[in-house]
């Protein structure tokens, strides 16, 4: 390595320049925490509106609270054991930093990641109850409760995660201090994410294949001794884990950008802050567009009601948006990335629906593919999963492209600029889209509820209405996240060959890595591997615990007489402590191993070898995602297709063989999946925040 290449390594003006702060317009840098705090108090406002509903029957009340329990303990247990891991990371970050900035930024990253995962379970649990209340006077009353309890995690983790970049940049001045904070939110977000899937899948698996397969049971039937620890996992799964995935790439791509955005402080300081100003707009239009959602239900679709929501956010966006660019005079090319980033989101999530929902052509060929057994049932899903990446590549790759040149017409460094500023833009409306993922959970819940406690039957069809919508709504969610991680660790990628001083052409103005290097390409299949190899681990992992629990479970119904007969009561809390301790368990070697697998390579091979790396394993990251999210959606809706009636029914062949395809589904989609997202941030970040120690390392012990 050249002596001007080791100087490139930090972009930032050093102690003798002045601070970009001196320079940038920071009066506009006050909209972003008043966003972060109007959102958090919009979300305070919803809890209260939710939690002053009617919580139904005391049977309804006994379930909800066992669930609330369930969901509450994981959750605790869960954050005091990675309350260590945090505490040895940032030391880690002290000792090799030298100071305390980035283990502080670290640990608030942290911690506000935790908050909002915690805000949005709470009342995702009192939710539920109360929806399914609601269901017995009609869908327009129910609605409302579901989605604005979605909203509470929604706006918590725009709200948190923005107010602690801004309060972080206003006191340090320094984005790669920020990208501490976006380390620990998405360090956490990783074990949350893969913790609750295991415990999620653990559960559900155990249900299913003892209760529906083995003894032709309903769904939820509150004999089985593992349905509470199911509904659990729906929100340690679905909510709590779903939200620190999404709140993880929300940083992520924010700091990306304004770490770049620090090159083009030449042309205007404002480059730096402009993300911030994009995520507060954000918030804004989510909670215009929250608004909207209420209204559209009362045509009877809800599913149509949450899209129309999706769809009013991404337009006041759109405005806003334009509104800021222009008022501050900057190119008219960021905001065509932008909008090229949040076209994008929407219609890759668009395309995942189309793939795994219950009335389209994959989910009903699947269905019908389950006649013949269970084996062609697995094929037709799989190789619907494997098409299903086209659409989403492609529009990440037109995204990307569009965002290049769109905004490259002022320059290269506007081009790179623009990449990331295209992932912003996706995300800026997240708000929305997680409000809108966590109503699946809230309503599967909520018909859970009301079946156990035996409701009538216009209030289970009402829940089971407000379900089908929350299936589709949790699809979207996914395609989308897995669209966000792309074009996230797109722009981290940039943002780490600018930390690191990876060589530029002058010709090109492109960044080089050379792959004919064989320590490069050594990278490249380094990292292609990490996504399989970490899938692998998480579904043996929910294997290891679904066996205990299926153990349990049959061994309750064999000891406990009466059971079967509906005269027993099962022993609920036993399931749910083999499915919490079985993912504390299983979520800890794969998480560090995310962790330690980039340091090595970056350490050994070097610094253009370990950007080798970050590329091998976004490309196999996001098609192992993609595939295994939508094979798993397709899964999952054709078993729900035949128990409405299609092909034989509930309790046929086809079911049956259906519902195996489900169970090997399940830990694809809601675990090994989902943590794909989060672990190529996880990777790409670390490579990010030690790029430069790896670099001086480097150079002082082989002069390289």
């Amino acid at each position: 390595m050249t002596e001007e290449k080791v100087k490139k390594v930090s972009s930032l003006p050093n102690k003798e320049e002045k601070s970009i702060m001196e320079y940038a317009e920071m009066e506009w840098l006050i909209i972003a925490p008043i966003a972060g705090l109007t959102s958090i108090a919009f979300a305070v406002y919803l809890y209260f509106y939710v939690t002053k509903q009617d919580s139904g029957t005391p049977r309804m009340q006994e379930i909800s609270t066992a669930i609330r329990e369930g969901a509450n303990a994981y959750l605790k247990r869960q954050n005091k054991t990675l309350a260590v891991f945090v505490l040895i990371i940032a030391i880690v970050l002290g000792i090799a930093f030298g100071g305390y900035q980035m283990p502080l930024a670290y640990i608030i990253g942290s911690i506000f990641s935790a908050l909002a995962g915690y805000f949005g379970l709470n009342v995702a649990v009192k939710a539920n109850v109360r929806t399914s209340s609601a269901a017995g006077k009609g869908l327009n009353k129910a609605f409302p409760v579901a989605f604005y309890g979605g909203a509470v995690m929604g706006l918590s983790v725009v709200g948190l995660a923005l107010l602690g970049i801004s309060f972080l940049y206003y006191i340090f001045q320094d984005p790669e201090i920020v990208l501490g904070y976006s380390f620990g939110a998405s360090s956490l977000a990783l074990f949350a994410k893969a913790g609750g899937g295991i415990y999620t899948k653990t559960a559900d698996i155990g249900a299913d294949l003892v209760g529906k397969v083995e003894l032709g049971i309903p769904e939820d039937d509150p004999r089985n001794p593992a349905v509470i620890a199911d509904n659990v996992g729906d929100n340690v799964g679905d909510v709590a884990g779903m939200g620190a995935d999404l709140f993880d790439s929300y940083v992520a791509s924010i700091v990306a950008a304004m770490i770049i955005g620090v090159t083009l402080t030449h042309a205007n300081p404002i480059y730096v802050i402009l993300p911030l100003l994009l995520a507060a707009v954000g918030i804004f239009a989510s909670v215009i567009g929250m608004l909207f959602v209420p209204i559209g239900v009362r045509r009877g679709n809800p599913g149509a009601a949450l899209n129309r929501g999706t769809f009013a956010t991404t337009i006041v966006f759109a405005v806003l948006a334009f509104l800021i660019v222009y008022y501050l005079g900057l190119e008219i090319g960021i905001f065509y990335a932008t909008l090229a980033g949040l076209i994008a989101g929407v219609i890759i999530g668009m395309t995942s629906d189309f793939f795994t929902s219950i009335d389209r052509t994959p989910v009903m060929k699947t269905a019908e593919a389950a006649k013949t057994g269970a084996a062609i049932n697995i094929l037709s899903g799989f190789s619907y999963g494997v098409i299903s990446i086209v659409p989403p590549i492609i529009g990440i790759s037109v995204a990307t492209i569009a965002a290049w040149y769109l905004a490259g017409v002022h320059g290269t460094q506007f081009a790179v600029y623009g990449v990331a500023v295209s992932a912003v833009g996706m995300l800026s409306i997240v708000g929305m889209i997680i409000s809108a993922d966590a109503y699946g959970p809230i309503v599967d819940n909520a018909k859970g509820i009301a079946e156990q406690a035996g409701s009538g039957k216009e209030m289970i069809e009402v829940a089971d209405k407000l379900d089908a919508a929350g299936n589709t709504a949790k699809a979207i969610t996914k395609g989308f996240a897995i669209a966000a991680a792309a074009l996230t660790v797109l722009a981290l990628f940039v943002a780490y060959a600018e930390l690191v001083g990876i060589p530029i052409d002058p010709a090109t103005g492109f960044y080089k890595i050379n792959l004919i290097d064989p320590r490069v390409i050594a990278g490249v299949f380094l990292g292609a591997m990490m996504p399989p190899l970490i899938s692998a681990m998480l579904i043996l992992g929910v294997g290891r615990n679904a066996f205990r629990m299926v153990e349990e479970v049959r061994r309750q119904f064999k000891e406990i007489p009466g059971l079967m007969e509906g005269k027993a009561k099962p022993d609920y809390t036993r399931c749910v402590d083999i499915a919490a301790k079985g993912a504390l368990r299983e979520l800890i070697l794969p998480g560090v191993l995310s962790i330690i697998a980039p340091l090595i390579v970056g350490f050994i091979l070097g610094e253009e070898a370990l950007g080798g790396f970050l590329g091998g394993s976004i490309i196999t990251g996001i098609i192992f995602a993609l595939l295994m999210a939508n094979a798993g959606g397709t899964w999952d809706n054709a078993k729900k297709y035949i128990e409405a009636g299609g092909f034989g029914g509930e309790g046929s062949d086809a079911h049956k063989a259906a519902v195996v395809g489900d169970t090997v589904g399940d830990p694809f989609k809601d675990t090994a999946g989902p943590s794909l997202n989060t672990m190529i941030t996880v990777m790409s970040l670390v490579a990010s925040v030690f790029g430069t120690i790896i670099v001086v390392v480097r150079k002082f012990l082989f002069g390289l």
